[in-house]
């Protein structure tokens, strides 16, 4: 019995449950979304100019090529154990100002339960296991509109956070981004605020359903508990570049400043670490591009005391037939991160 309790408490450990304030919540928000984007390393929160500015860079929503923009993305990661999903929408209401709607799923499905697997009288019953999902669902409504100085925009989300393991545990929070772009010739610049005011998590657990297992385990109840995502600020640039009527290219460098002082940066400035990601777009005859781009730049601490540097290079290929775009990322290409490979695919649709 303790070994099934046990295996019930890794499952909620791997889940992402976490019973008291981190620094560290509501992570599945910094992922990605896009192909795109993701091929590119994720640098280009200066030159998105699609559905998925919502998540990127709000402010940049007015850009899109049509009235309509639709963007969905698929990815697995932990050899298909975890599955992230986006979807979203992106409408211009006039010349000057454009709204979003941004869906985002991070779970892991099909978690055994085996709270039941041995009955009143002591026997094994397997066909009493049922299974449940650990998910993080993400919900942004985005809104942006053009302002007098001649190509300045701004943009900001609000956005709802649902987090849940089967029916043990849930969570609400809520948090605002706030964001603002400038475009002069082939420049672009872009500064993104997320979590102005802090994301906060609001955890409940039913603690009659974990009572028995955390007991069996030595482990203590959680409590009712509050998570808080500290702000990260990003600045991103982003330059064109004409090789011929045919053939254009296009540079993105971003840098993410995080504030909580405890992440393995390569630049740490007391409680500031400073991320950079830098990334490129080779277009040919407006309908394929090819994508490079690298980040989630890391010292981490080897085994023998050393440090190890460690970067992500990320792959991105797309396809434009008329309105319609698909995109294939692959990331850490060369598997020269401490994170596993994922496959990435999105298919965007404009309406003009």
């Amino acid at each position: 019995m303790k070994k099934i309790g046990l295996v019930f408490s890794m499952c909620l450990l791997f889940s992402g449950i976490t019973f008291a304030q981190v620094k560290y919540s509501n992570e599945f928000l910094s992922i990605g979304a896009g192909a795109r984007l993701m091929g590119m390393g994720g640098a280009g929160t200066a030159m998105v100019d699609d559905a998925t500015a919502g998540y990127w860079n709000p402010s940049r929503l007015i850009d899109i090529p049509g009235k309509l923009d639709f963007s969905i993305m698929h990815s697995e990661y932990f050899a298909g154990l975890a599955k992230f999903d986006f979807g979203g929408v992106a409408y211009k209401l006039d010349p000057g100002s454009a709204i979003g709607l941004s869906l985002l799923r991070f779970a892991v499905d099909d978690i055994p339960n085996t709270l039941e697997l041995i009955d009143q009288d002591g026997n094994i019953r397997y066909d009493r296991i049922t299974s449940f999902s650990a998910a993080d669902l993400g919900v942004l409504f985005s809104y942006a509109r053009k302002m007098k100085i001649p190509g300045l925009q701004v943009g900001g989300n609000i956005k709802v956070v649902y987090r849940h393991t089967g029916e043990f545990a849930k969570a609400w929070g809520f948090g605002i981004d706030a964001a603002a772009s400038y475009a002069r010739s082939n420049w672009r610049l872009a500064a993104v605020a997320r979590d102005i005011t802090g994301t906060f998590n609001a955890w409940s657990f039913k603690k009659n359903l974990l009572e028995q297992a955390f007991q069996l385990t030595g482990n203590e109840l959680p409590e009712n508990s509050l998570e808080v995502t500290v702000p990260r600020l990003i600045l991103a640039v982003s330059r064109d570049f004409k090789i011929s009527d045919q053939v254009s290219i296009a540079a993105a460098f971003d840098t993410h400043f995080t504030f909580d002082g405890r992440r393995h940066v390569i630049l740490p400035l007391g409680p500031i670490g400073i991320d950079p990601y830098i990334g490129g777009e080779l277009r040919f005859s407006s309908w394929l591009f090819a994508r490079l781009g690298v980040g989630n730049f890391q010292i981490v601490p080897g085994m023998n005391g050393k440090n190890n540097f460690t970067l992500q290079p990320n792959l991105g290929l797309g396809i434009q037939y008329r309105n319609l775009y698909i995109d294939y990322a692959l990331s850490n290409v060369g598997n020269l991160s401490i994170a596993q490979y994922s496959n990435l695919i999105s298919i965007r649709y404009v309406i003009r």
